[in-house]
């Protein structure tokens, strides 16, 4: 088996990649006379493009982009950036990286209207229905509708609120979980578990674990996470792929993204149908509908297909399951790296919480700032997306004095942003407490209205689920520092935590967190109320 591999290393090297070369160059050729055209107006001035390092041919920069992208990004924009702005060619596709606060207002705030677009791709066009969903949707009247409709109904104060019982009974089910456990526990296993069983149960009703949806969901998610994660030529030399438009379209067909699509369909389709079966037992979209009741009961009302559906449900547990999992395992990673802080955190949350109470209610959580304010110093340091999703021009533009060309990717840097040493006072360390009375960043928050903090993006293209993540996030957060006292494996000390990432749609830890729980009793809660 080893020996078929070689051999087929070895045609590829010997075939395949001259045959790409051959192909790339006259795309190459083209990219570059149309730069210097760009460089010069009929007056023969030159147009100012943003700086960028030496490029090589074909590939561009990519040779730059290391393992951890939002690393390498933040370091090639301290040596080649001006004012927060960089210009890579990536293959043959423009990308504009941005790495500063003033940078980032200037793309998602003044000049929004221009880079309120996404590119799209064959993968995300196969997988979400045509790019129809709300994340990657191409800017125009289908996504400000379904983007109008999923702020109007689905997250809207109200609306999270509402589902505030059914995340008391998920938070309920895994601390009984944890008492049971008799040996080390994933946090991060546990966290993602958590995360999307409230999304399955907000999608499809109270029914979803019953009938397994939540497993099958989670292992869908999963699957879309490598799937938009992984490489596609498509985003580095489109014109190739344009050319090779047959055999792309050949190697979708045989690829998981299709049988991945499939799968979703199937899935909503039943869920969506068992939905309508039932929808004359309703009366209107009260508090106890789902998600799938309320976009069925507006579906006309905002004209939208029963694919268009589909997608944005997609879109709720792509960006519910990992985002509320990553913050939550990143934020006990640094508790427990920070002993300090969690003994603080426990303080707050244990005092706050009335006496004899099993756990935290969200009624609870009014009082606790240190809670809200270790939540948005995990978020600071660890954005779940530290590169957003992608912007698109959609026609030349000046920005800063730069010219940045119609078509241009724009990257964000939301990681490199957020630690930003001209922004943030000792921007590598995890302190909660400046963001609380009396610190430096006290009246910066993350909902779009800073630009020195944008783990959600900023402008059109916010994040508009991120209440809901939240509401997740703090309850769960909050009872897993009041049920326990935590513990490392023995041998294993507060520095020995690994905090080496993964790249992907959203970076993770390369390391599990394995946590021994005990649970906390009368003695223990005398202690640590007598604590900060």
């Amino acid at each position: 088996m080893s020996s078929l591999l070689e051999v087929a290393c070895q045609l590829i090297m010997l075939v395949v990649v001259p045959l790409l070369m051959l192909l790339l160059l006259p795309h190459f050729l083209a990219s570059r006379s149309a730069s210097r055209r760009r460089r010069s107006n009929e007056d023969g001035n030159a147009q100012q493009l943003p700086p960028c390092p030496p490029a090589l041919p074909i590939i561009g920069h990519l040779h730059l982009v290391g393992a951890l992208p939002h690393v390498s990004l933040r370091d090639l924009a301290a040596k080649h950036a001006a004012g927060g702005l960089m210009l890579l060619r990536l293959g043959t596709v423009p990308n504009l990286v941005v790495s500063s606060p003033r940078a980032s207002q200037a793309i998602m705030r003044t000049h929004d209207h221009m880079f309120a677009s996404r590119p799209t791709t064959a993968i995300t066009d196969t997988l979400m229905y045509s790019s129809s969903d709300i994340a990657l949707a191409p800017y125009g009247e289908h996504w400000r509708q379904a983007r109008k409709l999923v702020t109007a109904h689905l997250f809207t104060v109200k609306k999270v609120h509402s589902y505030r019982h059914a995340r008391q009974e998920e938070v309920r089910l895994v601390m009984a979980k944890i008492r049971e456990a008799s040996t080390a526990v994933d946090i991060g296993e546990m966290m993602n578990t958590f995360a999307n069983d409230i999304i399955s149960r907000s999608v499809s009703g109270k029914f979803f674990r019953v009938e397994g949806r939540n497993k099958i969901f989670r292992e869908l998610v999963n699957t879309n996470s490598i799937l938009l994660g992984g490489f596609n030529l498509e985003d580095y030399f489109p014109s190739l792929a344009n050319s090779l438009g047959f055999l792309t379209r050949w190697f979708l067909r045989n690829r998981p993204v299709h049988q991945a699509h499939k799968r979703w369909d199937e899935l909503l389709e039943k869920i969506i149908s068992d939905h309508e079966r039932r929808k004359s037992t309703m009366h209107g979209h009260d508090q106890e509908s789902d998600f799938t009741d309320v976009l069925l009961s507006v579906q006309q009302e905002y004209g939208i297909t029963r694919d268009h559906i589909k997608a944005i449900l997609m879109d709720m547990f792509g960006a519910g399951t990992d985002t509320s999992s990553l913050v939550l395992e990143l934020a006990m990673v640094e508790l427990m790296r920070n002993p300090w802080v969690m003994t603080k955190l426990q303080g707050e949350v244990r005092r706050h919480t009335p006496e004899g109470q099993e756990t935290v209610e969200e009624e609870n959580l009014a009082s606790m700032a240190y809670l809200r304010a270790a939540v948005k110093e995990t978020l600071r340091l660890h954005p779940p997306a530290p590169l957003l999703l992608p912007h698109l021009s959609m026609a030349d533009c000046v920005v800063d004095g730069y010219t940045i060309p119609s078509g241009t990717r724009v990257i964000v840097n939301a990681w490199a942003i957020s630690r930003d040493p001209k922004s943030w006072e000792e921007p590598e360390e995890f302190m909660p407490e400046r963001f609380m009375d009396g610190g430096s960043a006290v009246a910066i928050d993350f909902k779009g209205k800073d630009f020195e903090f944008v783990p959600f993006g900023a402008g059109r293209r916010i994040c508009p689920g991120l209440n809901f993540a939240l509401a997740t996030v703090e309850i769960m957060l909050a009872n897993l520092v009041y049920c326990f006292d935590w513990q490392l494996p023995d041998g294993m000390e507060a520095k020995d935590i690994d905090l080496t990432e993964v790249f992907g749609l959203a970076v993770r830890p390369k390391e599990k967190l394995m946590l021994f729980p005990k649970p906390r009793g009368h003695h223990s809660m005398q202690i640590t109320e007598a604590g900060p």
